[in-house]
This record gives structure tokens, sequence and C-alpha cells, in this order.
């Protein structure tokens, strides 16, 4: 009887606990169903991060080895002992470093130079007729060795990498003593020219003013200026920095559109204000394309156009010259047809009067 009251207290317990698993299965899916509906407050994590409730359980579910018991995404961010770390950009190789040469041979150097760095079969210097093994002279210091740097891929490729601002200095130098030289050559030739006559005073004075090499605008060479030496002036080509730029006319919220690719405004900027367009130093490209000969280039294409239809061989490009006489011949007459229609109207119904404007 015993065993049959414990074989009875077993399957209630299993019951129970299969209850009790099903009803906190059950639980915890309306909780989740909430937490994507966003009834409910999202799950946080050990940052104090919320994690997204629609993000897959196989995602969010930490393994075994790193679970921490507690809801995470560690496990799916960067780890930070496994990232590789970098060199720092201030970080070079040494140049022309140089050891301090022993004074007397070491086990294990080169036998022919003496240096430790290497053995003799990798000595670039030249062989001797005794190796320093043997004379224990003119032993050759060690060669610096580099430390081995770990870069980034944009560091590797940094052409300025390593580069010292004091090695241009030597430049600067060489190029003033150039340019001292020169003085002190140009100086020495006016003055042998004044003592033997060839030139005057004032003339080599202003020579010497008209010739400066050092002036702006013999070694000008900025982008947008084009310099002619015959003239001595420069020659714009692009924007200058007095020119105000078309975005700028306008920064009101109801600006005219500007394309920067184009760098075209087709509207006029300064709609608002109370002034013609003709008065306006830019009144916006459509405005420039309606104006000047801009219409009659547009009437000559089209009249071209129609012309070819009809069999006329005309091309505005090849032959404007005679694509303006065509387009004037073709003006006149349809101004004399205009005329000699007008007139034909008025002898068969009359009422020439009704034409003339009242005294």
């Amino acid at each position: 009887m015993s065993s049959g009251k414990d074989g009875d207290t077993t399957s209630d317990t299993t019951t129970n606990n299969e209850r009790t698993s099903r009803e906190s299965w059950r639980k915890k899916k309306e909780l989740e169903e909430a937490r994507k509906a966003g009834t409910a407050p999202a799950e946080v994590d050990e940052e104090g991060r919320d994690i997204n409730p629609h993000i897959p359980q196989y995602i969010a579910a930490a393994p075994w080895y790193v679970s921490t018991g507690r809801p995470t995404l560690k496990h799916q961010r960067p780890q930070e002992e496994k990232q590789k770390k970098y060199h720092g950009m201030d970080d070079w190789y040494q140049r022309g470093q140089k050891e301090k040469a022993a004074s007397k041979f070491r086990k294990g150097a080169c036998e022919n130079c003496g240096a430790m760095t290497h053995k003799k079969k990798d000595c670039l210097e030249r062989p001797r007729k005794l190796g320093a093994k043997y004379t224990g002279k003119d032993i050759k210091p060690d060669e610096h060795i580099q430390p081995n740097f770990s870069f980034s891929y944009d560091a590797k490729r940094d052409r300025w990498n390593g580069y010292d601002p004091d090695m241009h200095q030597a430049v600067i130098e060489d190029f003033q003593k150039i340019e001292e030289a020169r003085r002190q050559l140009k100086t020495e030739r006016l003055e042998a020219e004044l003592i033997s006559g060839n030139v005057s005073e004032a003339k080599a004075t202003e020579s010497d003013s008209d010739n400066d090499e050092d002036k702006y605008a013999d070694n000008i060479d900025m982008p947008g200026t084009k310099f002619d030496a015959k003239t001595r002036g420069t020659v714009r080509n692009l924007r200058i920095r007095e020119d105000t730029a078309k975005y700028l006319l306008n920064l009101g919220p109801d600006a005219p559109y500007y394309d920067p690719k184009t760098h075209a405004m087709r509207e006029n900027p300064h709609a608002d204000k109370e002034k013609l367009e003709t008065e306006l130093l830019y009144a916006g490209d459509n405005f420039v394309r309606h104006t000047g000969d801009v219409k009659k280039f547009a009437k000559q294409q089209l009249f071209a156009w129609e012309a070819y239809e009809h069999g006329t061989e005309i091309h505005p490009n090849v032959d404007p010259t005679k694509l303006e006489l065509m387009y004037k011949e073709f003006q006149d007459k349809k101004k004399d047809f205009k005329k000699e229609q007008q007139s034909g109207v008025l002898e068969k119904y009359g009422g020439e009067e009704h034409l003339q404007a009242p005294p």
C-alpha cells in the first residue's frame, strides 16, 4: 500500500511541475509579446542598455560558457581582449641610428667586421684579408634593430607617417644660400657694367626694380589665375574671392534651389525685393537664358530644324552665317506676305478707315 501511495505522490508532483512550467512558459511568451508591442518595458543588460525585443533568441541567448545569468548581448559585441591593438601615429622607425662600436672582438660576432647583429655570410662590409676575429681591429658598430611596429591599414599607407618637419629646415637653408649667391652675383655684374660705362646708374636702378625676381606677380601660381609675362598682368578664369556665391544671395527658408553639382540656381534669389530683374546683378539662370541673343539663337535653331525637315541642308554649328542670312530672308518674306494678305483682305471687304487711330 505504501508503494502505491508513493507512486501517486510522484505522479502528482510531476503533474504540478508540468503545470507550473507550462504556466511560466505561457507568462514568458505573453511578456515577450508585450515587449514587442511596446506595452512592457524592454530587458536591460548589465550596462543599463535596453535589449531590442525583436532580436531572435538564438542571437540573444548567450552560450553556457559565457553566460552571466542575466539578459545580455555582450557575447555578440567585439571582445576587447581579442581586438588587435595598433601603434600610435607618433611611433615610427628611427633613422640614422647607430650603436657604439666594441673595443674588442666578441664571441658570436661577425668574423669579418665584428658586429653582433649579423654573421659573416650576411656581412655587407668589404671582405677583409684578415677579419676582425683575428686582428681585433676596426670593429664596426652593431646595426640598430628597429622595433616591429603594428600599424592599421590607413597608417601603413599614410605618406606623411614618420615625417619630421625639422627636416625641411635644410631645404630652406639651401634655398636661402642660393638666393644670397644670386643677389651677390647680380650686384657684382651691375657694378662691373657701371665701371665699364655700358649702363648708367639710373638705368641700373630702373633695371634692378623692373627685373626683380622677388615680385609677387612674377612667381604667381594661384588657382584661377593665369599670368601673362608680356602684359605683366593676371587673367581671371574662375570666380574670384570678392564674388558672392549664388547660394549666399538668399539664405531664407524659401530660397531657390541651388544645384551644387552644376553650380546652377534657376530661380531668382531676389524675388522678394521690389526691383526689376534688369536692375539686379544676378536674377537667376533662367533670366540669363531668356535675355540678350538667347531668344534669337533659339528661334534660329528652331528655324534650322524646320528647314531641315523641308529638305534644306543647314546646320547652325556648321554654317552659322548661312543660317543667319536664310533666317533674315525668311523674316522679310514673312513680313511681306502678311502685308499682302492684309491688303488683299482690305481690298475685298474694305474697312481701312477703321484701322487708323482716332485723332
